[in-house]
């Protein structure tokens, strides 16, 4: 794992020293030979010296007959140089000035699209993690964009996979409701979990997180002494996810803290509670990679 880090790092140091100097594009040079070195640029991937070749032939020519699409292909060789931000600005920029231009739809999708990676790096395109453990605001963002592109463009060619997106960031978020949910659990803070897994039930119908929902909302009824709330909610599970992890065959929800009371490992009873002290449990429910 070391040696990965230092080699992308190595990579990554290696291609921002490469990307320092300016484009050689003579002071002099016409509207078409710096559109045709950006082209080149964005063809070669080299989207540092796309970015600054396309700057320099809208501060040059800024009502020239590329200029427009300079300005769309800005938005591309921001977002694929990892500047997100200014991908955003550069596609809100183009929106203000051009409103009915036929491909403003695009700078809408890659508003979106910013949004919907900018809190990766590098290095999480190549290192696994898990985005629902991460700060959502971005996931937020991203899908409140792509649903302006739905509205406004809803044939658009980008329509369908800024709709598949948007399904993944609402599992995301949903998913992230259920970890606040979790830690807090842990913490010992039953209403704030129950509460968490409420919102999800309510807010997040049909994604797979529901499930984990009214998983927590049993738990954390039971742990508040509201045993008719927590038996509501497991007859809810049972009849609507039968094969749910914390539900034996006969439906009845199994862990540590049950509606026939605290389930204590041998080794706690026989160290009259010195060692394997019962833990509040976690739910999650998707499949074990």
């Amino acid at each position: 794992m070391k040696y990965i880090l230092s080699l992308l790092l190595s990579l990554t140091l290696y291609g921002c020293s490469s990307n320092d100097e300016l484009p050689d594009i003579p002071a002099n040079a016409g509207e078409q030979q710096i559109y045709e070195e950006a082209q080149r640029y964005l063809r070669g991937e080299n989207f540092n010296l796309a970015v600054r070749s396309l700057q320099q032939l809208e501060s040059r020519y800024p009502f020239g007959k590329y200029a427009e699409q300079a300005q769309l292909e800005l938005i591309y060789a921001h977002y694929n140089a990892y500047e997100h931000e200014a991908a955003v600005e550069a596609a809100d920029r183009f929106i203000r000035l051009h409103p009915q231009h036929p491909n403003v739809d695009y700078a809408y999708y890659m508003k979106g699209l910013s949004a919907y990676t900018g809190n990766e790096d590098v290095f999480a395109r190549f290192l696994p993690t898990d985005p629902t453990q991460r700060d959502t605001s971005n996931a937020r963002e991203a899908f409140a964009e792509f649903a302006q592109l739905l509205s406004r463009y809803p044939n658009s060619p980008y329509a369908a996979d800024a709709e598949a997106r948007m399904v993944y960031l609402r599992n995301l978020l949903a998913r992230h409701e259920i970890n606040i949910a979790n830690y807090y659990l842990k913490r010992g803070a039953y209403l704030a979990a129950t509460n968490r897994g409420q919102y999800v039930v309510e807010n997040f119908e049909k994604t797979p997180a529901v499930a984990d929902g009214l998983a927590v909302m049993a738990q954390g009824y039971i742990l508040l002494g509201l045993d008719d709330l927590a038996k509501n909610s497991i007859d809810v599970l049972a009849l609507n996810y039968p094969e749910y992890p914390a539900l034996n065959k006969n439906g009845q929800f199994e862990s540590v803290y049950t509606l026939d009371g605290l389930q204590r490992s041998w080794v706690n009873k026989a160290s009259f509670g010195l060692f394997d002290p019962p833990q509040a449990p976690q739910f999650d429910n998707r499949p074990k990679i």
